[in-house]
C-alpha cells in the first residue's frame, strides 16, 4: 500500500518525529533492562495520547519506566498508591478554607502532572477509580464548580497485580474501555535478569535503579507535536475496515461472551498510527494493526468460563481471530 502516503503530514516532519521516537526508546532502554515490547507499547500510547493499564507482579520496573519516560522530556511525575481508604479528593484535590484570608483555596491533587502512575488501581473503591477515569476522559478536574484543565501531555499509567485479588475492587468493563492499551509485563529472561542484578548491585546503595543515565532529549511541546503528527498519519480505508472487522469478530466469536465495542476499533487505529510512526512508516499498514491488536483489545473482551477452564486466554483467542480475519493486500 505504498501509494497511500501521509497526506495529512509532511514527510520530513514524520521522519523527524520517528527519529525523536527512536531516541526516546534508546534513552529509556538504558535503564529498562529487556521489556522492549513494554517500552514500545507505552510510547505508542503516549504518541496516541492514550492511557495504559499495566498488569504484572511487583518489582518488574513499572515505576522505573514512568520515571525514565518523564525524564526524557523533563516532565513532571506523580505516583499514587491506591488503597481501600483512598478518597476521590486524594486524587483530584479539594477546596480548603484559609483562616487568614477567610476564603476557600483550591489544593490541587497529584493528578495535575504529565505522567501519573496509579499503582494498584484495583485496590481503591469504585468512586475513587471513577474519579481518576473521569479525569482521563475529560482531561480536566472540577473542584467547587471550577474546571481546571490538565497539563499536557497528560498520561495515566495504572497498574494492577494479577495475583493478589483479595480485598480488591476490579475495574468494571466500561472503565477498562477507557484505557487505550492493556500491557502485560512479564518476568525477564535469565540474561536480562543477570544484567539487572549486576546493574542494581554495582556500587550503589539500596535496590533502586537510578535514572541518571537518562537524558532529557525532547520537551513537552515536542511530545505534543509527535502526537499531532501521529494523528495525521494516513490510514487507507481498507485498513480501517480491517480494524473494524477484527473488533466486530470478537462479538460473535465462540467462547467470547462480551466482545469489543466501537472503542475497540478506534483504539486499534489510534494505536496502529503510533506504532507506524515508531516503526518508521509514513502510513499505517495491516501489520501495524495486527501487531498492536492484543494490547488494544485484551481488556475489552470477556471469555466464557469454560474457555478459561480449558486454559484459553484473551490473547490466545485474539490470535485465533486474527488468523481468521483476512488482511487487505498490497
Amino acid at each position: 500500500m505504498s501509494d497511500n502516503g501521509a497526506a495529512g503530514a509532511d514527510a520530513t516532519a514524520i521522519q523527524n518525529a520517528h527519529t525523536l521516537a527512536s531516541r526516546l526508546r534508546e534513552q529509556i532502554g538504558q535503564v529498562m533492562v529487556g521489556q522492549n515490547q513494554v517500552v514500545d507499547q507505552v510510547l505508542i500510547a503516549l504518541f496516541a495520547a492514550g492511557h495504559v493499564l499495566i498488569e504484572g507482579v511487583p518489582g518488574l520496573g513499572k515505576t522505573l519506566l514512568v520515571r525514565a519516560l518523564a525524564k526524557t522530556f523533563n516532565g513532571s511525575f506523580s505516583r499514587i498508591q491506591f488503597t481501600p481508604d483512598l478518597m476521590p479528593s486524594d486524587v483530584t484535590g479539594h477546596a480548603m478554607y484559609d483562616m487568614k484570608t477567610e476564603s476557600f483555596k483550591i489544593r490541587r491533587g497529584p493528578v495535575f502532572t504529565h505522567l501519573l502512575l496509579a499503582d494498584e488501581i484495583n485496590r481503591a473503591p469504585a468512586k475513587t477509580q471513577a474519579a481518576l477515569l473521569e479525569v482521563m476522559q475529560e482531561q480536566q478536574v472540577t473542584i467547587e464548580g471550577k474546571a481546571m484543565p490538565m497539563v499536557t501531555p497528560f498520561m495515566t499509567l495504572a497498574t494492577q497485580n494479577p495475583i493478589e485479588q483479595e480485598g480488591t475492587y476490579p475495574l468494571p468493563e466500561a472503565q477498562l474501555d477507557r484505557f487505550l492499551l492493556k500491557i502485560l509485563i512479564e518476568y525477564p529472561s535469565i540474561e536480562e535478569e543477570n544484567q539487572l542484578v549486576s546493574m542494581v548491585t554495582g556500587q550503589q546503595i539500596g535496590d533502586t535503579i537510578n535514572v541518571d543515565a537518562v537524558q532529557a532529549i525532547v520537551t513537552g511541546e515536542d511530545i505534543k507535536r509527535i502526537q499531532q503528527i501521529t494523528a495525521s498519519l494516513q490510514v487507507d480505508q481498507r485498513v480501517v475496515d480491517y480494524a473494524v472487522r477484527i473488533a466486530q469478530k470478537t462479538r460473535t466469536w465462540p467462547g467470547i461472551t462480551v466482545g469489543a465495542g466501537p472503542r475497540g476499533g478506534i483504539a486499534l487505529i489510534r494505536a496502529a498510527r503510533a506504532a507506524a510512526l515508531l516503526n518508521g512508516h509514513d502510513f499505517v499498514t495491516p501489520d501495524d494493526v495486527k501487531d498492536i491488536a492484543a494490547a488494544a483489545l485484551r481488556h475489552r473482551i470477556i471469555l466464557a468460563p469454560e474457555m478459561e477452564i480449558e486454559g484459553q486466554t484473551p490473547d490466545s483467542m485474539l490470535a485465533t481471530i486474527l488468523e481468521n480475519v483476512e488482511a487487505p493486500r498490497t
